[in-house]
């Protein structure tokens, strides 16, 4: 039974134009839907704090605002939820919405008790992941509909796998970020760089944040190019580049493995050579952002801008699935890099036809996908 609900709820996200314009209760029952999660996750939360937020977080946040925006989360899900009763025939986003809002109501809603403390040191970044997905959504659907270069729906192939992936990576933070660190911190510790780091924390904080900027998307070409180079770090970077639709949360399709080493190492510069923490938060806001925008389903394709930063189009041709776009185009925020290095690429007025690896040897589904790199070293080591 369960897996038929699914199954149906699915489909009815995933419905086709014209039972989807507005008017039909669609878009009312998908907004409902997803505040009702999100209203949801905010109580489990409010439940279990030190299990469920990550602690920069928690001592950020004013928990009485908090509970305000969770009680309007939950009341704008049930008003759109009967709207969406009223108008859809389906009425099936309407009452799951409904249903998640009661549960919501039923464990305390915005009045929630904090008092169930699970003090084990470990966490889930799990109001990271609304606050992620809630804030980029914003941004980035908007003005997707509105500058969108391909007409593809939210609910686009394989936008499961990727929101999964969004997911995961949300709530592994504590990990992700020890290990991502790990390099940093032994430079820290085996190398004396008090000079350096004083000199450079003397600097103006816009100086420092263009360093960073620099010295991040220097390491992260020669990564990147790595990772497309080498047969065995290609396994893990082809998940990313499985990818056949490019919107806002295709960039998220990253193997774990993958995640760890990259940032891990383009991080050191900011991390080792002691620029202030003010602006390495500053510029990790702005890079997450950006990563998101290269990835969009956005057209802004204005000329001028090509040499100097890198744009979607640029992006989208390191995606492409044309013989030309092999091996190209890795920089992050500057394609002078690929110019210096020769691999850069832009035909003029010109996108991908596709995306993904050719061939599409990459599996389905996150699991699977997990497994595909290690599966063939596993293989090649056997051999």
């Amino acid at each position: 039974m369960f897996s038929t609900l699914r199954k149906s709820l699915l489909q009815e996200l995933e419905a086709s134009q014209p039972s989807t314009h507005f008017g039909t209760g669609w878009i009312s029952g998908v907004l409902s839907f997803f505040l009702a999660i999100a209203g949801l996750s905010a109580v489990v939360c409010l439940y279990y704090p030190q299990l469920l937020t990550v602690p920069e977080i928690r001592s950020a946040i004013d928990v009485d605002l908090f509970r305000i925006a969770l009680h309007v989360f939950l009341v704008a899900g049930f008003l759109l939820a009967c709207i969406s009763l009223i108008l859809r025939q389906n009425k099936l986003l309407g009452f799951t919405a409904l249903t998640l809002i009661l549960v919501a109501v039923s464990l305390g809603g915005a009045n929630a008790d904090t008092s169930h403390e699970l003090t084990s040191g470990i966490y889930f970044g799990l109001d990271w992941f609304m606050l992620n997905l809630t804030l980029t959504g914003l941004i980035f659907l908007p003005l997707e509909r509105l500058f969108r270069r391909n007409n593809q729906s939210v609910f686009r192939f394989e936008w499961r796998e990727d929101l999964f992936y969004f997911l995961i990576s949300s709530l592994m933070v504590q990990s992700l970020t020890y290990l991502s660190l790990a390099p940093s911190n032994f430079i820290l510790d085996n190398i004396q760089l008090a000079s350096v780091q004083s000199a450079i924390a003397s600097q103006p904080v816009w100086l420092q944040f263009l360093e960073i900027m620099f010295l991040t998307d220097f390491v992260q070409y020669w990564v990147h190019r790595l990772f497309h180079r080498v047969p065995f770090l290609w396994k893990f970077h082809a998940i990313h580049h499985s990818a056949r639709t490019l919107d806002w949360l295709a960039g998220s399709r990253m193997h774990f493995i993958e995640i760890i080493c990259l940032r891990g190492l383009t991080v050191i510069p900011m991390y080792a050579l002691g620029f202030e923490e003010s602006v390495i938060y500053a510029y990790l806001v702005v890079v997450y952002l950006y990563s998101t925008y290269i990835h969009s389903n956005i057209k802004f394709d204005i000329e001028f801008l090509k040499p100097i930063i890198v744009t979607p189009r640029f992006h989208h041709w390191h995606h492409g699935i044309e013989k030309e776009a092999i091996d190209v185009n890795f920089s992050i925020h500057f394609p002078v890099f690929d110019k210096l290095f020769g691999t850069y690429y832009m035909p003029k007025g010109k996108w991908p036809s596709g995306y993904g690896v050719a061939g599409h040897p990459v599996p389905s589904g996150y699991l699977r996908q997990f497994a595909y790199p290690l599966k063939f070293s596993a293989a090649k080591a056997n051999s």
